[in-house]
């Protein structure tokens, strides 16, 4: 028994090869299958953030606020105000539960129960820490405006065959926020700027990116202001799907946000690598 290569003891001084480094994809797909084991086991306290949130805001702003537009103009940007409002808010959920998910959790996984450093520990790398993380944070929001989906349809929301692509700009929108907090998370000693954040960034996005009224209502001198918020393009891809508005305008759209992940992506892994010390 002790001659297999798997059990023969180590001799004093002998030099042991380290397992072989999978493909990075491979990585990428491990960590996003621990994430979905732990998600099994806790996925009742993400359903609030993920659904009933922008579901509860989907009934109150678009039944409520859109009764008061239906008794003015009655239309906003040449729809009902409840088509206008359900796939801005489907991309706004995405950008804050993956704002929450890349800060505190990162957090965790680096310092608070160092459970990154037990995945470097094997063969995996931190690049494949920090994409897989990225990934499935896309791929939950999918997932969740896929559903949103689903439900603002049987509240007649949706104007499109094409309203499931939606949840592919939830998911892309998702990431361009995960991946930039993400690799800033991991820079971080204490979690105290993770507030100002969410308070300073987050919902002032949530507000002012063409969410609940279109961004030529805003005054002139902050409106190029929408061309650095990532919310906005995810809002307008998401709102051309339910609403079957497409022109050549989405492509730079979807450039610019595939280009701001890619660019965070190349911080993030560097971030990582530094933090884990690999």
């Amino acid at each position: 028994m002790n001659d297999h290569p798997a059990r023969r003891p180590v001799t004093p001084g002998e030099t042991v090869a380290a397992p072989p480094r999978p493909a990075p994809w491979v990585g990428t797909l491990r960590v996003i299958e621990h994430q979905a084991a732990v998600q099994r086991r806790f996925w009742r306290g993400s359903v609030f953030g993920y659904l009933l949130t922008p579901v509860l805001f989907l009934a109150a702003l678009g039944f409520g606020v859109g009764g008061l537009v239906a008794e003015g103009t009655g239309r906003v940007d040449g729809v009902d105000y409840l088509a206008f409002v359900a796939p801005a808010l489907m991309a706004a959920a995405a950008m804050q539960t993956a704002a929450g998910e890349s800060l505190w959790p990162v957090m965790a996984g680096m310092k608070w129960l160092r459970t990154f450093h037990a995945m470097v520990a094997t063969p995996l790398r931190p690049g494949d820490v920090y994409r897989g993380i990225v990934t499935w944070t896309a791929l939950r929001a999918t997932a969740g405006g896929l559903v949103f989906v689903a439900v603002a349809g049987a509240l007649g929301a949706l104007r499109s065959p094409w309203s499931p692509l939606a949840a592919g700009a939830a998911g892309l929108t998702a990431a361009a926020f995960a991946a930039p907090l993400a690799a800033f998370a991991a820079t971080q000693e204490t979690d105290l700027r993770f507030p100002v954040i969410m308070r300073v960034g987050i919902v002032p996005l949530f507000l002012f990116s063409g969410t609940f009224f279109p961004v030529d209502q805003l005054p002139a001198w902050i409106r190029p202001a929408r061309f650095a918020s990532p919310l906005w393009y995810g809002v307008e891809l998401a709102r051309a799907a339910t609403l079957g508005r497409w022109d050549l305008t989405l492509v730079p759209k979807a450039a610019t946000l595939a280009l701001g992940i890619t660019i965070a992506a190349a911080w993030g892994t560097r971030t990582f690598t530094r933090r884990l010390g690999q």
